[in-house]
């Protein structure tokens, strides 16, 4: 079974969450279908790569997948920034020569990033360390409702039980098709701009075509739900 605990113990971030000078306002973001590549993954054989973790627990995977996060800039280094999150969590990013740029909608360079701003990462998790493909220096403002209630993690604080929205019927948790490429960018994308706070780890096509995107480093929501119209339409734990 996939776990919900990071290495590392998280702070309890406020509910009302600002990033950037601004409150959130955007409630789900779309973007227009897109291919990807896909690797077939199942609880079992997640279970048989899953890791050791300092917080007692575990973080159940296949190996290093397209995830991303969302935050503000912390520091800078040779090698790329950290990121810290909403809830206070911090994340390594590492840019590549590969590592393409936008501010707003628009290519921009690596100058672009400094401390300070807020950049949603998408790329290539391996649990608080993303390898950057892409890097948007200030994404769409998203919505105060929906980020106030992802809840930060607490080493000790118990799974907080919850379900909003639509929870497809075909989602079983430890199955799925784990997807990489510009499908997983699109739905982490939707994910993080609708639940600001954790560290998306993967991302898995369900049999109905809908996906689910799971976050870590959050006691809330850790999987959330996005459908073929990259439209975030439900979250549970």
């Amino acid at each position: 079974m996939f776990t919900r605990r990071l290495t590392r113990s998280i702070a309890i971030g406020a509910a009302a969450i600002a990033i950037g000078g601004g409150a959130y306002g955007i409630v789900s973001a779309t973007a227009s279908t897109g291919s990807g590549t896909t690797t077939t993954a199942t609880a079992a054989s997640a279970a048989a790569a899953q890791p050791a973790s300092a917080g007692g627990g575990s973080n159940a995977r296949s190996g290093p997948a397209a995830g991303g996060s969302i935050g503000r800039v912390s520091s800078m280094s040779a090698s790329g920034f950290t990121l810290s999150t909403p809830t206070g969590g911090k994340v390594t990013i590492k840019e590549t020569s590969s590592t393409k740029y936008e501010k707003g909608t628009t290519a921009a360079s690596k100058s672009a990033v400094t401390k300070g701003k807020t950049v949603l990462v998408l790329g290539t998790d391996n649990n608080t360390t993303i390898t950057a493909t892409q890097v948007i220096v200030g994404p769409p403002q998203l919505n105060s409702k929906t980020a106030s209630q992802v809840v930060a993690f607490s080493r000790g604080t118990a799974d907080k039980s919850k379900a909003v929205g639509q929870i497809p019927a075909s989602y079983k948790q430890g199955t799925g098709t784990i997807l990489k490429g510009t499908t997983a960018n699109k739905a982490t994308e939707a994910a993080l701009l609708t639940y600001p706070g954790g560290v998306v780890d993967r991302v898995v096509q369900l049999s109905n075509g809908d996906y689910e995107v799971h976050n870590i480093g959050v006691t809330w929501p850790h999987h959330i739900f996005v459908n073929k119209d990259f439209k975030v339409i439900g979250a549970n734990d």
